[in-house]
């Protein structure tokens, strides 16, 4: 439902679009003159009241009329299959009859504050005072305000918890020996991984003899187990719980693994071919052998192996996945040696992501294997080893482990980096430090994959991480907008939240605590950088907020290739999700001018 207060707000922001849409006899003629009037707006700027705004209210004026100009336009209409111009006639004109059953606040704020910057009024910056200073007098001045910048942020990435600061240690201390009560073991069987894997966590009833579960969480996990969707949690894990589930500070770790409700009705609705459904990301499209994945001209992705120690919901390949630590998980020898074969006949190939499912889960003797057969290719001078054992289970992490994997690790011939993927700065903890530590002291590059969601989105959340993560020896890599999968939408974020992350907060911290790039991963083609908005275009608003994003390949100006159209959250929807966690909407106000 949409509001009528909210309808007279937009059009009375803009009078010259109003009078255009009320006096137009049909929406296409309201078009070509909407047309008429935004070029008028971009070639006439001489305009008094122009005059008085700053050169970055100038700017952001400019472009909210470029992206309206596309809403405008018959291309995005046809592609979207929505015409935005045609609601804002009936909505002009009061045909409420005509108006899509759909529409919604959302749709309506959105706009809204794009035509407030066009107006030059977006309301983003303060008025602007020009210094007289000068010299030494100025470079002070400057710098008091930049400390004013760092006190805001400091004080806002102090409210996330790391593992690493001592009340958490003790309060996580007194966790791990709940649940060594529970199991009747000893403190060197809980850091044995593989006492951890024996004894994963797999339904709600034993999970609810450790930690408090709501009833919705209860009722999730039951509804999963019963439809076969897989689902574990390592002991070690569970003891990064708050024991109460009323706690929200535990959010980032239980909302990874325990799935919510929706997530498993999209799943069910989809068991009938999971291969077609919810391969979101087109893997099938770009395997040219099993166990290969093939999107850039020189890295391959390899998968011998389709298990983890405990299960993240939003995974992009979960559908592929029979459960946590589930026997059978490794690839037949002659299908992991045919994929090495393809590797070896194609010399273009330099470099190797091994991942899965987790490879280091696999036993010592599998990933010598592995790592001896690639190595043998004269052509590979990189293997990245995708895992999330130091998140899940660092206590795999062994000296014998690390130790064999450095030996593949050749300086001047072949790198070895591990890619690793934490979310929040709460699970980053001794041991997990520990376990990053000995892939550094045997001279291994570690890394991080961070996955955007609504349970690490709020201001400054995921710079806490990245300072933490420097701390402890990973580099940031990559910031993942969460994969537009109906499944999963319970986790998505705007991609203008992400693109506002990476210029508001992400850039107050020096430039090697911010070394990860912002992305969105395109089905069967690739990753879009976020930041270049020449990658994507903004084509317009559907009736329910969402906007319509044309994604360009990555082969743009090189080769000639499919777009793809991406429907994302609604911002204002978003917002609301934001203040239910205790956020000020009115904080994240200018997310709405990132396209």
């Amino acid at each position: 439902m949409y509001s009528q207060k909210r309808v007279e707000k937009l059009m009375a922001t803009v009078p010259a679009f109003t009078e255009i849409l009320v006096s137009s006899s049909d929406y296409q003629v309201a078009r070509k003159r909407l047309l008429a009037e935004t070029r008028r707006l971009i070639e006439e700027n001489d305009d008094e009241e122009l005059l008085l705004i700053s050169g970055l209210q100038f700017a952001l004026r400019l472009n909210c009329v470029r992206v309206f100009r596309q809403f405008l336009s018959l291309r995005s209409s046809k592609i979207a299959g929505f015409d935005l111009v045609k609601v804002l006639f009936d909505l002009a004109h009061n045909n409420k009859r005509d108006l899509p059953p759909d529409l919604s606040d959302a749709f309506l704020e959105d706009l809204y504050r794009i035509f407030r910057g066009i107006v030059g009024r977006a309301g983003i910056y303060e008025p602007l005072k020009k210094s007289r200073k000068k010299g030494r007098e100025a470079a002070i001045a400057r710098s008091e305000s930049l400390n004013e910048l760092c006190a805001v942020s400091d004080a806002t990435i102090a409210k996330y918890r790391s593992g690493l600061e001592p009340e958490i240690i003790r309060q996580r201390e007194d966790n791990r020996r709940r649940i060594m009560r529970f199991f009747d073991c000893t403190e060197s069987e809980f850091a044995d991984y593989q006492w951890q894997l024996r004894h994963i966590v797999r339904d709600a009833e034993t999970l609810g003899k450790l930690v408090e579960l709501s009833e919705t969480e209860r009722q999730s996990i039951d509804m999963a187990r019963k439809s076969g969707i897989p689902f574990g949690i390592t002991p070690y894990y569970v003891s990064l719980f708050d024991y109460s589930s009323a706690s929200q500070y535990d959010m980032p770790v239980r909302t990874q693994v325990i799935p919510p409700a929706s997530y498993v009705e999209a799943v069910q609705k989809n068991q009938g071919d999971c291969a077609k459904n919810l391969d979101f990301m087109r893997e099938g499209d770009t395997s040219p052998i099993d166990l290969i994945t093939r999107r850039y001209p020189r890295i391959v992705v390899f998968k011998p192996y389709n298990t983890c120690s405990q299960i993240c919901v939003y995974c992009q390949r979960n559908w592929e996945i029979d459960d946590a630590w589930a026997p059978g998980a490794l690839a037949p020898r002659d299908k992991i040696d045919a994929a090495i074969a393809w590797i070896a006949a194609n010399p273009a190939v330099n470099e190797v992501l091994l991942t899965g499912g987790d490879p280091l889960v696999m036993s010592d003797a599998n990933i010598r294997y592995v790592l001896e057969s690639l190595s043998a290719i004269s052509s590979i001078v990189r293997i990245r080893i995708g895992t999330r054992t130091p998140v899940a289970l660092p206590q795999r992490i062994t000296e014998e482990l690390v130790a064999l994997i450095a030996r593949f690790h050749e300086p001047g011939k072949r790198e070895v980096a591990i890619v690793t993927h934490f979310e929040h700065s709460c699970e980053i903890t001794p041991e997990a430090m520990q376990a990053i530590q000995k892939f550094r002291h045997a001279g291994m590059s570690c890394y991080n994959q961070t996955v955007f969601t609504i349970q690490n989105c709020r201001r400054f959340e995921v710079s806490a991480l990245r300072r933490w993560l420097r701390l402890i020896g990973v580099e940031p890599y990559y910031t993942f907008n969460a994969k537009g999968k109906e499944e999963t939408d319970f986790y998505r974020v705007p991609l203008a939240r992400l693109q506002q992350e990476a210029k508001e907060e992400a850039r107050l911290l020096p430039g090697l605590s911010r070394t990860d790039e912002p992305v969105y991963n395109v089905p069967g083609l690739g990753k879009n950088y976020l930041r270049a908005e020449q990658n994507h275009l903004l084509l317009t608003i559907l009736p329910d907020g969402r906007r319509v994003y044309e994604f360009h390949p990555w082969e743009k100006f090189i080769a000639n290739s499919e777009s793809y159209l991406h429907r994302d959250i609604p911002i204002l929807d978003y917002l609301k999700k934001l203040e239910a966690l205790g956020e000020k909407a009115s904080d994240y106000r200018s997310i709405y001018y990132y396209f």
